[in-house]
């Protein structure tokens, strides 16, 4: 698999508290350049960041993040107002209460009420496998299966760890035909990346591809 193909699968992320719009359009110039399929961003950035990329680049945000237990009211007026703004993609964090709990039933009902405030636009749903049994990683591959939602992702990356390989192949195993999957957290080289894809991810979120190549070409490689 070469650099482009892996380029076209990668959401390239920046979403620390802390990201300047210096940084934010920074990411815009290189996800254009580098052709990326998104720029994924804090939700306070999405109209400024769609203004500056127009057609050139899909604008993604997260919602819900990075804990997931606001109310589903709270999550589907985020999804809306990021819409609105211009968001082409919405990344949610389920209510990791609700699955330790075994509320599946309301996982369900918030991921299909978020999935009606996006309309056409594509979401993806992050259940946070580093904090999930075995079982309820399951569970929740058909609660997405079941949703309508676009993608199962596995990480928001601010928890104890990012997406595996084991993970990966465990979405692939139970989800639905109907839904991709994303890897995200801690893909830090193009083996990685590669590994990820042959697995059955269809899109890797990620700020270290990018930086990566940036930092070969910079000396020669």
């Amino acid at each position: 698999m070469n650099q482009k193909e892996i380029l076209e699968k990668v959401d390239h992320t920046l979403l620390t508290q802390t990201a300047t719009w210096a940084e934010i359009k920074q990411i815009c110039d290189d996800a254009v350049h580098y052709g990326t399929v998104s720029v994924c961003i804090p939700a306070a950035y999405v109209k400024r960041a769609k203004e500056y990329v127009g057609e050139k680049m899909a604008v993604c945000t997260v919602i819900g993040f990075p804990n997931g237990y606001t109310t589903t009211a709270a999550k589907v007026f985020e999804a809306k107002d990021a819409i609105q703004n211009g968001a082409d993609e919405i990344d949610m964090v389920i209510n990791l209460g609700y699955v330790k709990d075994g509320l599946y039933n309301l996982q369900l009902e918030e991921i299909k009420q978020v999935k009606a405030a996006c309309g056409n636009h594509i979401l993806k749903v992050i259940i946070e496998t580093c904090l999930l049994t075995e079982e309820e990683k399951i569970k929740m591959c058909e609660v997405v299966t079941a949703s309508g939602a676009d993608y199962i992702k596995t990480s928001t990356g601010f928890s104890t760890a990012g997406a595996t390989f084991e993970d990966v192949a465990l979405f692939k195993e139970h989800v639905g035909p109907n839904v991709k999957i994303k890897a995200a957290g801690g893909i830090k080289t193009m083996e990685d990346a590669e590994k990820f894809i042959s697995l059955g991810a269809s899109r890797l979120g990620t700020s270290r591809i990018i930086k990566l190549i940036k930092n070969e070409e910079a000396h020669g490689y």
